[in-house]
């Protein structure tokens, strides 16, 4: 007979997991009255029609491969729009990683920002930013500073460079980070006073080590750390594997059980069981071997749900709370370690 349907969805997704993570979606908005259309999809540079663009706009769709993303998606606005909105409505129900807005002023970054915090943060989004100076404080804002970077005869700003940064953190491998990644086309750049202070500071910097030019360290624009977002969220990697995992659940668990199965404590366990076989084979890419990467069903939740109801659940054990499911919800909690890259050495040697 085979393994279940969801067995299968899942073990795919494991086997898959790394591939997909260094073929991600940047979504690009630029303005621009060259063409009629207002959104378009590129799985190649080759498709790019140059009629379609202004020079310049097609430089920065062409900088997004460089990093060698699976798709770029182009959402376009007039010329003379005095706002982004439009183009964020479109992208709301749309696939994609990291957006990037070239050429975006202060205020209007301000509100993009906004705008994707929400996302995430009210809609279980997966959207990420890269914006120009946007001291952000979230995980789903990478905030890029350097400015001064020179590419042959063009210099460009942090603003404008935005689209090539997109396009790197989109194309990387959950198995490396973003830290000292090459900008081999980079000639020179308006270097940091101080690169610590200003990576502490949820910045994410070009740096010049004498020989060449290259990302200091990844990390997105989170400074302020709570109990439930420890120092780990500031790493653009660690974010990068929960992103993922977060997204293989929720759709796995919106085509295959919702409207379609009972919420009985037997197919909970049936999905719970699929899940964790989801989390092992993510172990050594994306979790830690080391740590218990599993989840259950959340007794706590589940017995609050019904004393809210005005059941009194204090005499049954876990285990029957456990079994005593709840309407149409599944409460489901757990708890998970992410590989981070190899990005410090300290090296003491007696002689």
């Amino acid at each position: 007979m085979g393994l279940p349907e969801i067995n299968i969805h899942f073990s795919s997704l494991t086997v898959s997991a790394v591939q997909r993570s260094e073929r991600g979606i940047v979504a690009l908005i630029l303005k621009d009255s060259t063409g009629t259309f207002d959104s378009k999809e590129y799985r190649d540079v080759t498709e790019i029609d140059a009629l379609d663009w202004t020079d310049e706009n097609r430089a920065y769709i062409e900088q997004a491969f460089y990093g060698a993303p699976v798709k770029v998606i182009v959402e376009r606005l007039a010329a003379e729009a005095m706002d982004y909105n439009d183009a964020l409505s479109r992208l709301s129900s749309k696939r994609w990683n990291y957006l990037a807005v070239p050429e975006i002023e202060a205020a209007d970054t301000t509100i993009v920002s906004s705008w994707l915090v929400s996302q995430r943060d009210n809609l279980q989004k997966t959207f990420k930013a890269v914006l120009p100076h946007s001291e952000s404080d979230h995980e789903g804002i990478i905030n890029f500073t350097t400015e001064g970077i020179v590419v042959g005869d063009k210099t460009y700003s942090a603003s404008q460079y935005t689209a090539r940064i997109a396009g790197i953190l989109a194309g990387l491998p959950l198995t490396r980070s973003a830290t000292y990644y090459e900008l081999p086309e980079v000639d020179s750049i308006t270097e940091s006073a101080d690169p610590d202070a200003d990576i502490d500071a949820g910045q994410l910097i070009l740096i010049h080590d004498g020989m060449k030019v290259k990302i200091g360290r990844g990390v997105n624009s989170l400074t302020t750390t709570t109990p439930s977002k420890g120092e780990d969220f500031k790493k653009i990697k660690i974010i990068e594997g929960h992103d993922l995992i977060q997204e293989d659940i929720i759709q796995t668990f919106n085509d295959h059980y919702v409207g379609k199965v009972n919420n009985s404590y037997d197919n909970q366990t049936l999905f719970i069981t699929a899940v964790n076989a989801y989390l092992a084979g993510l172990e050594s890419d994306v979790l830690d071997p080391s740590a218990d990467n599993a989840v259950s069903v959340d007794v706590q939740a589940q017995r609050q749900a019904w004393q809210s109801q005005g059941t009194d659940v204090s005499e049954l054990s876990d285990q029957e709370v456990k079994e005593k499911s709840f309407g149409s919800k599944v409460f489901i909690s757990g708890s998970l370690k992410f590989l981070d890259a190899v990005e410090d050495l300290q090296f003491n040697m007696a002689v």
